[in-house]
């Protein structure tokens, strides 16, 4: 039975946002509060970030989650368009990756297993016969240490897990750092960091849900049209791992490299990965190599709202998700359930199961002492209003 919480405070992040409302900042501001408070008497802060053009991301230590993003439409009215919950209660008693930070492998590894060296290690098995995003108490299910919160230009806050060897059944301490930021232009940016006192394996994203019509809105993501710039896409078996092969997206419905509606073919059960996936689940090939700087991962648009995105990061991959799993029996923040189809998630990341698919290059995921992961990804938010001077 857990200890009682402070669900009250949980509102706090909400306050903020309606103070903003009335007020708007006239620049990138960080506030803190607090979201309740664990079985285990640890407390679980909630930051803030805010700039003066009504966009304000909140972001919880449980997990270095984001719960919130609040952004206006093109007529000025604002909402939360990424899934969650209102309460950490809610985080605890049933966890859906919502807004979570997942690893230390983000993604599926087949059975569990992989290995260095010539040494064999498992990971627990948590989807099917597999591992997904870290094991059954991965990055997403723990607090992480807030170790700076800054306002001026660009609002951020910075936080800490240090994942100890053979946490999940990896090898190594690794020392993981995420940082969000949002600044004046609309750009909220997620930084992963992360080193190591042993060769182990790393592959660290972001898994928020987005809804641009709203969480809460009765308009899914279906309608959200979406550009991928990718020729090549990763086919899966029936378990959704990687084959090793990467196949062309021409003249299938994975073919994103011109704006479609994602409902357009989504349940085109013609193609055979659509029904393995139950819709989309795959990963899409960027590029074939981490880079120093950012590319254009995906653009999303909700004709609906005016509101969009350009998702840019460093990473060869996209796990586009188109929320196959939401089955009603989720009641979000603002009290309605997510159904199938409701939210999408779109994860830059190496591609699933590397560590077992040499094909696939990237060294296998794996980090050495000495060397620093990086995953770098940056929203360019947009709300359809003209843009202020």
């Amino acid at each position: 039975m857990r200890k009682a919480m402070r669900l009250g405070a949980a509102c706090a992040p909400l306050m903020a946002i309606a103070a903003l409302a009335a007020s708007p900042a006239q620049a990138a501001d960080a506030k803190r509060s607090d979201f309740g408070t664990l079985p285990d008497g640890r407390a679980v802060p909630a930051i803030t970030l805010s700039n003066g053009r009504g966009i304000a991301a909140t972001v919880i230590a449980y997990g270095a989650s984001l719960q919130s993003l609040v952004m206006p439409d093109r007529s000025g009215r604002r909402a939360d368009v990424a899934l969650g919950y209102a309460s950490l209660a809610d985080y605890l008693d049933k966890p859906q990756y919502f807004g979570g930070t997942v690893g230390r492998f983000a993604n599926r590894i087949a059975r569990g297993r992989f290995t260095i060296d010539g040494h064999g290690y498992q990971a627990p098995v948590n989807n099917g016969p597999n591992s997904l995003h870290g094991g059954t108490a991965g990055f997403d299910k723990v607090l992480w240490e807030v170790v700076s919160v800054k306002s001026g230009p660009s609002a951020s806050v910075t936080l800490r897990y240090v994942s100890r060897d053979g946490e999940q059944g990896y090898p190594g301490t690794l020392t993981v750092e995420a940082t969000y930021a949002l600044d004046e232009k609309n750009v909220l940016t997620i930084e992963y960091r992360a080193t190591t006192d042993r060769t182990t394996i790393v592959n660290i994203s972001n898994h928020s849900y987005w809804n641009l019509s709203g969480e809460g809105s009765a308009n899914g993501a279906m309608g959200h049209v979406v550009t991928i710039p990718a020729a090549r896409y990763t086919p899966v078996d029936s378990g959704l791992i990687p084959t090793g092969e990467l196949r062309p997206v021409k003249g299938t419905v994975f073919d994103f490299r011109t704006p479609r509606a994602i409902g357009d073919r989504v349940r085109d059960g013609s193609d055979q990965q659509i029904v393995f996936g139950r819709g989309y689940d795959h990963n899409w090939v960027i590029g074939d190599a981490v880079t120093p700087t950012q590319h254009l991962m995906a653009r999303v648009t909700d004709p609906a709202s005016g509101r969009g995105f350009e998702l840019w990061s460093n990473q060869p991959g996209l796990q586009f998700y188109s929320g196959n799993f939401l089955d009603g029996t989720t009641m979000g923040k603002a009290k309605r359930v997510y159904r199938e189809g409701d939210a999408i998630v779109m994860e830059p990341q190496i591609f699933p199961d590397t560590p077992n698919q040499p094909g696939f290059g990237f060294n296998g995921g794996r980090l050495e002492p000495g060397q620093t992961y990086r995953n770098v990804m940056s929203y360019r938010l947009t709300t359809g209003q003209p843009a202020r001077r």
